[in-house]
């Protein structure tokens, strides 16, 4: 610590998800030390990531390609498919960060980044300021739902309410639903929901893609290019699922025949009672869900002015174009959990060789 009260270290790893897990594994396997030479700061409540703020009806079974952390299998087994995704990847998180003695700091908010002075970055956090020379990033998008305007939204006199905040299924029980993408989430809630509810909707701005047949590492390379040139342009970066499409399965095929999954087109407005099209067609609703997914939460980001004109952050690999001491993991083509893995591995190589080349001064 110098005499400003500002802590000094090498690196700081922002987010203890699977992107930053990993960032912070490949750094201790690196010869770096937490606490001496980096440190991870979460602001969560416990380990988990943002998987432990899914809906308890959301269980390990219904969870896509949930990729080990590097280092530690992901061990489960049939009793577990059952249980929330919570519960199951929450308590795996924990193991990892207790085996590799991570010690995540949380619950801690980092409230800026910005130029320190030294040629380093000052970390502003709940718990204090950092010097630092290098950060990973890896925040995800769980703390930036994206709520759509309509006109008339605020006159809506039902409940409204975003998939970041979906509670299951039961709340719904015997009303009027009307269900707002066309995403995986969207697709899940509807399903479960049509079972309770006395009347769903379901609407999406485009129609929606099902993909038959099988996803191989072909289709998976080829999804994330797409991702991927859009960061590289400057433009904010899709999900990877948005480019996918949504698995033909056997529970989609099932409610696409029960009508569950019969798709309207956005509405143009909303009113007191439900939503309206300019063609004349009204639903009455007593519940709209937005399943309109997430946006990255970069926000604190901002002093550094890393975003291009297309409002997207540029990176090269996982190194921000604007600023080489950041690195973005979990960040548009790294938003898979195989995909945070594999950042959190390229970003510490990058960090490495900074780290040999820059001089340690501090504040």
């Amino acid at each position: 610590m110098n005499d400003f009260g500002v802590r000094d270290i090498d690196v700081v790893v922002v987010g203890a998800g699977q992107a930053g897990l990993s960032g912070a594994y490949h750094l201790r396997r690196s010869g770096l030390e937490p606490d001496r030479d980096f440190v991870v700061l979460d602001h969560a409540p416990g380990p988990g990531g943002a998987w432990q703020f899914r809906w308890p009806s959301l269980t390990y079974g219904k969870v896509h390609g949930m990729h080990a952390l590097p280092g530690m299998e992901l061990i489960t087994g049939p009793a577990d498919d059952g249980r929330p995704s919570s519960e199951v990847i929450g308590g795996y998180f924990t193991a990892y960060e207790s085996r590799f003695g991570l010690r995540v700091h949380r619950p801690v908010d980092v409230t800026a980044v910005r130029e320190g002075t030294g040629g380093r970055l000052l970390v502003e956090t709940s718990e204090g300021n950092w010097s630092a020379r290098a950060l990973i990033n890896a925040t995800g998008t769980w703390d930036r739902p994206f709520w759509p305007r309509y006109p008339g939204q605020e006159t809506f006199l039902g409940r409204q309410l975003h998939t970041a905040n979906y509670p299951g299924p039961g709340e719904f029980a015997g009303l009027r639903v009307i269900v707002v993408g066309g995403g995986a989430s969207g697709t899940q809630h509807l399903m479960e929901i049509a079972k309770v509810a006395a009347d769903t909707t379901w609407v999406t701005r485009r129609p929606p893609v099902f993909r038959e047949g099988p996803f191989g590492e072909e289709q998976g390379r080829a999804a994330v290019a797409l991702v991927e040139e859009r960061v590289r342009q400057g433009l904010p970066p899709q999900s990877v699922v948005s480019v996918t499409g949504l698995p033909l399965n056997d529970a989609i095929i099932r409610a696409r025949e029960e009508g569950v999954l019969d798709r309207l087109p956005m509405f143009d407005r909303i009113t007191p009672a439900g939503v309206a099209w300019d063609d004349g067609r009204t639903v009455e609703a007593d519940v709209i869900l937005w399943a309109t997914g997430f946006r990255a939460a970069v926000d604190h980001l901002a002093p550094l002015r890393l975003r291009e004109p297309g409002g997207g952050i540029r990176v090269e690999e996982t190194r921000a174009v604007r600023d080489e001491r950041v690195h973005l993991v979990g960040y548009g083509p790294s938003a898979s959990t195989i995909g945070a893995n594999r950042a959190g591995r390229a970003a510490v190589r990058d960090i490495k060789r900074l780290l040999e080349r820059a001089p340690a001064a501090a504040v």
